[in-house]
């Protein structure tokens, strides 16, 4: 009962906010990184990356045709089945081999995701979003901001990134309870003046209140009295968990991660920095969504799926989605980055490895897909989940050494669970 009242202020704050935005016809959102353009085609090998690369229609054209010979010779249905129910053994294989070595710890992810810092001066995230109004009312974003970076220190941040995800690009290639009586909230009156805003906030005391019954129902769990909770589906080796955990050096503050690899998780534990009372490793399969996970329903601030849905089966990713969406708290947040359509990773794949449309098999044994925005935006909004950004991550890389160019294509979301 304290918590939820600690936290109303900040409620009424937000809802207020909202409100007061609804007036808003447009507003743009400022792509979260990358001001470096190639203008001038001869000077592509000066630097390591370029940001917001456009493909041209031949280009386009002859990624589409490569994509659809290599569906005419599919992976045969037995072969198939074989991977599917084999899936966490090709894992187990893939963690047996490199341990902790094959992905390097994902830092970059607090300049795409400034969420998960929660030491971040959110006045100045704001002042960055350089938001005007206009005299109608109207908020749009400045134009200057527009491409511009939100990196304090672009070229250091810079080459983490390209140094990280050239690493991840390499496993593309052909490589391997108590019950207890629910805490009643005192009542408010919606009627009057501002009720849209009250009105609001009466539904947001409702889903704090099931929120906290849902909690003290689920009786003791890990991080039961934290009052930030993260989650990462997929955790690998711990490239994303270890990075929040050093940078937000908070005890209010609890990581679950779960991994489909047995042998995963094993690496998680032995981490110099891993810390039970921080932080819960366990082995878990997304899709099995009867499966118990360790923390209740309406417990969560943020859900981090990075480079993990594509490994799923396509069938079996919307059942997937709609049951994480339930272990989000009213206004928590999805955060999500994968492979995009027409990435250099899919274009690489040989004759005989395509399972379906867009769906790969590696040598190893593990599988990917490859998303479009569309494709994401419906998975999303149909779990009930608000989209708040959904942007392409044109980038192309270059070898200097080799003289060798590389195009990718990431997709960055993020996603919202609706108060209301």
């Amino acid at each position: 009962m304290r918590r939820v009242l600690a936290v109303l202020p900040l409620l009424v704050r937000r809802l207020v906010c909202v409100h007061a935005r609804s007036c808003h016809t447009r507003t743009r959102k400022r792509p979260p990184f990358g001001d470096r353009f190639l203008t001038d085609p001869s000077r592509v090998f000066e630097h390591n990356s370029w940001d917001n690369v456009e493909w041209d229609e031949a280009q386009d054209a002859q990624a589409k045709q490569k994509v659809s010979e290599n569906a005419q010779d599919p992976v045969p249905p037995d072969l198939q089945e074989a991977y599917e129910a084999k899936a966490d053994e090709f894992w187990n294989d893939f963690y047996s081999v490199h341990q902790n070595r094959f992905f390097k710890d994902r830092h970059w992810l607090f300049t795409e995701f400034p969420e998960l810092d929660m030491n971040r001066d959110e006045g100045k995230e704001k002042e960055k979003e350089e938001e005007i109004c206009t005299s109608d009312g109207e908020k749009v974003t400045s134009t200057a901001a527009v491409g511009k970076t939100i990196l304090s220190d672009k070229d250091k941040e810079r080459g983490n990134l390209e140094e990280d995800t050239s690493k991840e690009f390499e496993g593309d290639k052909e490589r391997t309870s108590v019950m207890t009586e629910p805490t009643m909230l005192p009542s408010v009156d919606c009627a009057g003046e501002n009720s849209a805003v009250l009105g609001d906030l009466c539904q947001t005391l409702d889903h704090l209140a099931v929120m906290s019954s849902s909690e003290e129902e689920a009786g003791d769990f890990p991080g039961q009295h934290a009052k930030t909770r993260m989650f990462e589906v997929g955790c690998g080796v711990g490239n994303t968990v270890f990075p929040i955990l050093q940078t937000n050096n908070d005890p209010d503050l609890f990581m679950y991660c779960c991994d489909f690899s047995a042998t995963a998780i094993d690496i998680v534990k032995q981490h110099p920095d891993y810390n039970s009372r921080r932080c819960h490793a366990f082995v878990h399969d997304l899709t099995d969504t009867s499966a118990p996970l360790p923390f209740p329903e309406a417990s969560l601030d943020i859900i981090i799926i990075i480079f993990v849905l594509s490994a799923i089966h396509p069938d079996k990713m919307q059942s997937t989605v709609n049951h994480l969406a339930k272990y989000l708290k009213p206004g928590g947040k999805l955060l999500f980055r994968d492979y995009g359509r027409y990435d250099l990773a899919q274009l690489r794949f040989k004759k005989g490895r395509c399972l379906s449309d867009n769906f790969y098999v590696r040598g190893d044994g593990t599988r990917v897909y490859f998303f479009t925005q569309d494709e994401l935006r419906t998975l999303f909004g149909s779990a009930g989940l608000q989209e708040e950004l959904i942007y392409v991550d044109r980038r192309l890389q270059v070898n200097r050494g080799r003289q060798v160019k590389m195009y990718r294509v990431w997709l960055l979301c993020k996603f919202r669970k609706p108060l209301n």
